[in-house]
C-alpha cells in the first residue's frame, strides 16, 4: 500500500507548514496569543479561514473544500509541531464531524468561514472517558427543550458562540439509548461559564445550565440516538490527536539530538557518549511506531463499521501515549534542568503530549476496550 501523499496533499502540507512557522516561528508569539482573553488571537483564526483550514473537512455544498481525516491528519500534525493553540481540534474536527455525520449543514458554512466557534459540552463530574454516561437532565415545554445541570472540561468552550450539548432525555445516566445531542446558543439565557487555562496552554470552560430553554429543532441527529454521532465525532478527534502528538514527538526528537550536538560536558559534545546516542534512536524508534499508528488511525476514521473502526482508533491511542510518554521523559532527562524551564520549548511540547494522552481516554482505558473487544470475539 502507498502510503505517500499526492501532490495535493503534499502542497497542503507546505503551505499549513509555511503558515504556522511564520506565526510560531517565535516561542514568544506563542506566549503572547496565550494572553488573548480565550487563549488564542482571532487574527491567527481568521488566517485559518481566509487559506481554507477551517473548511478543509467539510463537503463542497457546505462551503469546504470535501477533504478527508488524511487531510485532517497533515493539519494537525503540523499543529502539533508548532504547538497552536487555536481550537481547530474541538470545533472543527471534533465538533464538525458531529455535524457532518448529524447533516447539521446549517451551521457548518459558519465555521467553515471562521464567523462561528462551535464546543462539545460533554463530560461531567465524574463521568471520566464513558461517552455513555450522561446525566444532564432534560424536561419538555411545549415544542421546546429545557436543560439543567452541569459540563466539565469543555475544550475551547471559552470562546465558543454555540455549544453541541449532551443531554439525557431518556433511560438512566449510563444507558447507550436515550442521549440527545442539542445545539445551543452559548448567549441563551441561564448558562454561564467559567473558562480557564490547562496545563498545556490549551483552554477548557465549566459551563452550567440553569432552565437554558432549547428549540426542539434544534436537536442534532435523531432524539435519544446521540451515542453514534459522539463516537463517531470523539474517534475523528482521537484520530487528529495521534497526528498532533506525532508533529510534537517529532520536533521534541529534533530539539533534542540538537542539544546533544552543542552541550558540552568533559570539554565533549555529550551526543558523543554512546548510551546517549541509544537512547536518542529508541525515541527515533518510538516515533517511527507513533507516525506508523497515526497513518492507521486517519485510514480508520472514516470507517462506517463503529466496531472496527473503533478498535482502531483505540489501538493507536494506545502506542501514542506509550510514545509521547517514554519520548517526553527521555528528551527532559537529556536536556536536564532546561528541559523543566517554563522559557524552553521542550517542556511545553511534553505537557501537551501528556494532556494528548489524556485526552478521550488514556492509553489503559483503550487498551481495556481492546482487551474486553477481543474476549467478545473469542466468546
Amino acid at each position: 500500500m502507498d502510503f505517500d501523499l499526492n501532490d495535493d496533499q503534499t502542497l497542503l502540507k507546505e503551505s499549513v507548514g509555511k503558515m504556522l512557522s511564520a506565526r510560531y516561528g517565535d516561542f514568544e508569539k506563542r506566549k503572547a496569543y496565550q494572553k488573548h482573553p480565550n487563549g488564542f488571537d482571532p487574527a491567527v483564526w481568521a488566517e485559518y479561514a481566509q487559506a481554507g483550514i477551517l473548511s478543509l473537512p467539510f463537503a463542497e455544498e457546505h462551503g469546504g473544500f470535501g477533504g478527508g481525516p488524511v487531510e485532517t491528519m497533515i493539519v494537525m500534525e503540523e499543529m502539533g509541531a508548532a504547538l497552536a493553540v487555536e481550537p481547530y481540534l474541538p470545533c472543527v474536527v471534533l465538533c464538525g464531524a458531529i455535524l457532518k455525520y448529524a447533516g447539521g449543514a446549517k451551521i457548518i458554512p459558519q465555521i467553515a468561514a471562521g464567523e462561528k466557534i462551535v464546543a462539545l459540552a460533554h463530560i461531567e463530574r465524574g463521568s471520566r472517558y464513558d461517552l455513555n454516561d450522561v446525566s444532564l437532565a432534560t424536561r419538555k415545554d411545549g415544542e421546546d427543550f429545557v436543560l439543567e445541570g452541569e459540563k466539565s472540561v469543555v475544550l475551547g468552550g471559552g470562546a465558543a458562540d454555540f455549544f453541541i450539548v449532551s443531554a439525557r432525555t431518556s433511560g438512566n445516566r449510563r444507558d447507550a439509548d436515550g442521549i440527545t445531542l442539542f445545539l445551543v446558543d452559548a448567549k441563551s439565557p441561564g448558562i454561564s461559564r467559567r473558562a480557564y487555562p490547562t496545563q498545556d496552554g490549551q483552554q477548557a470552560a465549566e459551563v452550567s445550565f440553569g432552565s437554558v430553554k432549547v428549540p426542539g429543532a434544534q436537536i442534532i441527529g435523531t432524539m435519544g440516538e446521540g451515542l453514534r454521532l459522539l463516537q463517531r465525532g470523539v474517534d475523528e478527534a482521537i484520530a487528529g490527536l495521534c497526528a498532533e502528538a506525532v508533529g510534537a514527538m517529532d520536533q521534541l526528537v529534533k530539539l533534542t539530538v540538537e542539544y546533544l550536538k552543542t552541550r558540552k560536558q568533559f570539554g565533549v559534545a555529550i551526543g558523543s557518549f554512546q548510551v546517549l546516542q541509544h537512547r536518542a534512536v529508541d525515541m527515533l524508534v518510538m516515533l517511527e511506531q507513533a507516525r506508523s499508528m497515526a497513518i492507521y488511525a486517519a485510514l480508520s476514521a472514516a470507517d462506517d463499521n463503529a466496531a472496527e473502526r473503533g478498535n482502531a482508533i483505540s489501538a493507536a491511542k494506545v502506542q501514542i501515549g506509550r510514545s509521547a510518554k517514554f519520548i517526553g521523559q527521555q528528551a527532559t532527562q537529556m536536556h536536564g534542568g532546561i528541559g523543566m524551564t517554563m522559557e524552553y520549548k521542550g517542556g511545553h511540547y511534553f505537557k501537551r503530549l501528556t494532556m494528548i494522552e489524556q485526552a478521550f481516554g488514556d492509553s489503559d482505558f483503550h487498551l481495556r476496550k481492546l482487551a474486553l473487544a477481543g474476549a467478545a470475539i473469542a466468546a
